[in-house]
């Protein structure tokens, strides 16, 4: 079972929702160990303190924040928690915001928000109100030693959380954005466009996966049997000079797919749209009409 990351309660007005959760996606890769090459060993990390020469034990350790080098200020796990937010156990919703206004730079982690039993109601009342209204809850959560920004929004099965990073978090790179605008054709755009419609499909993350992952399991599980390592020339690119030349050429070699559910109902819109409408035969006379 998925172990709890977080449990409290999440509020909103006066209406408290008791809550779990629990971390919705996590990271995998191929993950190797330092061995000794000279006896295939796997070797040990060993904490060791250079002042008293020595490996100290687990038990030794105390965490310290360094103030200057070499000086610190010693905490322990009671002074840590005197000082915790009442976001600690509790987060209450401050405002409500469209969820298409927070600029996706901003996520972090993303969590499943579970309800205990007696909170059921109020939950799926808080979910379909959100589902409705189209907002988004911004509220503020402690856990890891750290006070986060979070975003919950409604999700199919129910409602999600994301933590966020800080203004400040987010790095401001100069080269990034400045100066690198570049006036562009109209027939550049239009070809491009060609290209962006040519790919455009539904988002089904069932088709991605991590290649270099399983090429390193396929490269490991040849070299366990004995078996030569197959080598895959990676694809030699440069930089383009003729960009009308590029683009007709990428339309050329487009691949046959269908076009996305949300196209295809706009095109079949727009042609019943477009239609010609049959006139209607004049209605026949009645023989009242006709003789009157």
């Amino acid at each position: 079972m998925a172990s709890t990351i977080w449990k409290g309660y999440i509020s909103f007005g006066l209406i408290t929702i008791p809550i779990r959760l629990y971390a919705a996606a996590r990271g995998e890769r191929v993950s190797f160990n330092q061995i000794h090459s000279p006896c295939g060993s796997r070797i040990k990390q060993q904490t060791f303190c250079p002042v008293c020469d020595r490996v100290v034990e687990r038990s030794e350790l105390v965490k310290g924040y360094e103030l200057t080098k070499n000086r610190y200020v010693i905490v322990n796990d009671d002074e840590i928690k005197e000082v915790a937010p009442p976001s600690s156990d509790s987060m209450e919703i401050m405002e409500f915001v469209k969820a298409e206004t927070i600029d996706p730079i901003y996520y972090d982690a993303s969590y499943f928000m579970v309800p205990e039993d007696a909170g059921k109601k109020a939950y799926s009342l808080l979910m379909d109100t959100m589902k409705k209204s189209g907002f988004s809850a911004i509220a503020k959560i402690a856990m890891h030693q750290r006070e986060h920004t979070v975003v919950v929004r409604p999700h199919t099965d129910g409602l999600l959380l994301h933590t966020m990073f800080y203004p400040e978090e987010v790095r401001d790179i100069p080269e990034f954005g400045k100066n690198n605008h570049v006036e562009v054709k109209p027939q550049e755009i239009q070809l491009a466009e060609k290209l962006v419609e040519g790919l455009a499909t539904d988002f089904d993350p069932s088709k991605y996966h991590d290649q270099y992952s399983t090429r390193l399991m396929e490269m490991i599980r040849s070299k366990e049997e004995g078996q030569p390592v197959s080598v895959t020339e990676p694809k030699r690119l440069a930089p383009v000079i003729d960009l009308m030349q590029a683009l007709q050429k990428s339309l050329g070699e487009l691949p046959q797919r269908k076009p996305a559910a949300k196209t295809a109902q706009r095109t079949e819109e727009d042609a019943v749209a477009t239609a010609p409408t049959k006139k209607r035969a004049p209605a026949k006379r009645t023989q009242r009409a006709a003789t009157g």
